[in-house]
């Protein structure tokens, strides 16, 4: 049956809450796309482009290539999640500069609850399922301390970012904030697309866009036929990189960025007490502890939301 203009509308709401997810390190898109029963559709969508799509592209044929790649569905998926991020940039940059330690607070109870929920998606525990948990921890945690808190700024280093990040859209469970965070590029990019930096807005684009269409394959192969371990996997590299978005953080050495702005590039963890006492700043013990059940509960509230929907179906 044909789409109607408000089917159209509906799937930019669901994309615009897959933005709005995905800004939020700890929250999938991927996991609203499932909730929200488009999950397959985009996959297969994701999918369609391929060698024959580009060729039909290359020849012309714009309808025949619209129609492959389900043309409309992608589109308002993309406008949905663009708004979103454009939309909330500058709320998570401010945030971050003026109020880190309870927003990482917050990160903090996003991930411990979606691991948790990514955990519970694992059909059988047995020893391989254990082996990808503690090789996935060993992996994360191992980034969180052998890279510095800022890694390069370089074209590059960008292009990657993104199509490491775009992943996490069709991975339930794991954002691409998430991962960006790991990778030292969360504030740097939220500041990009707040600011309408173009260069550095295409250079992630186009990292985007190659990662999902080189690896949507590859993890729908893995989830097909490696289910468990790789689940297994995911939840291991989420428990690892806890580290990372500890809210209490010592800076041990700093750079000056393109910008001429001082900003950390070691920093240690640290207990919430040391933190007062090393740097002379209120450690907001109570409001953190706070900030992070409210992560926690925006979790397992969402959760009941998606369950909610799969009831009515």
């Amino acid at each position: 049956m044909a789409r109607k203009l408000s089917d159209y509308i509906k799937i930019g709401m669901k994309g615009c809450a897959m933005g709005a997810a995905d800004v939020v390190p700890g929250v999938s898109g991927g996991t609203i796309a499932f909730i929200s029963g488009i999950y397959e559709e985009l996959i297969d969508s994701i999918k369609s482009i391929d060698l024959t799509a580009i060729k039909l592209l290359l020849q012309f044929r714009f309808k025949e290539f619209w129609t492959k790649v389900n043309g409309n569905f992608l589109l308002s998926i993309v406008l949905g999640v663009g708004t979103a991020i454009f939309s909330l940039s500058r709320v998570m940059t401010y945030l971050l500069e003026n109020h880190p330690i309870y927003i990482w607070s917050f990160f903090f109870g996003l991930i411990i609850a979606s691991t948790i929920l990514v955990f519970k998606e694992i059909k059988k525990v047995n020893i391989y399922s254990i082996i990808a948990m503690i090789i996935g921890a060993a992996i994360a945690y191992t980034i969180t301390v052998i890279s510095p808190a800022s890694t390069p700024e370089t074209w590059w280093f960008i292009i990657l970012s993104g199509a490491i990040a775009i992943c996490a859209m069709i991975l339930p469970g794991i954002s691409g904030a998430f991962l960006l965070l790991l990778m030292g590029k969360y504030q740097f990019i939220m500041g990009a697309i707040g600011s309408l930096d173009i260069y550095i807005i295409s250079l992630f684009a186009l990292g985007a866009s190659v990662g999902i269409i080189s690896f949507s394959h590859l993890l729908s192969w893995l989830l097909k036929h490696f289910h468990t371990v790789t689940i297994s996997l995911l939840t291991g590299f989420m428990v690892g990189s806890l580290n990372k978005v500890w809210p209490w953080k010592e800076t041990i050495e700093t750079f000056v960025d393109r910008h001429g702005v001082t900003k950390p590039i070691i920093e240690s963890n640290v207990s919430p007490f040391s933190f007062t006492e090393i740097t002379g700043d209120e450690n907001h013990l109570v409001a953190s502890i706070t900030m992070c059940i409210i992560g926690i509960l925006s979790i397992y509230t969402l959760e009941m939301v998606g369950n909610r929907f799969k009831s009515v179906k």
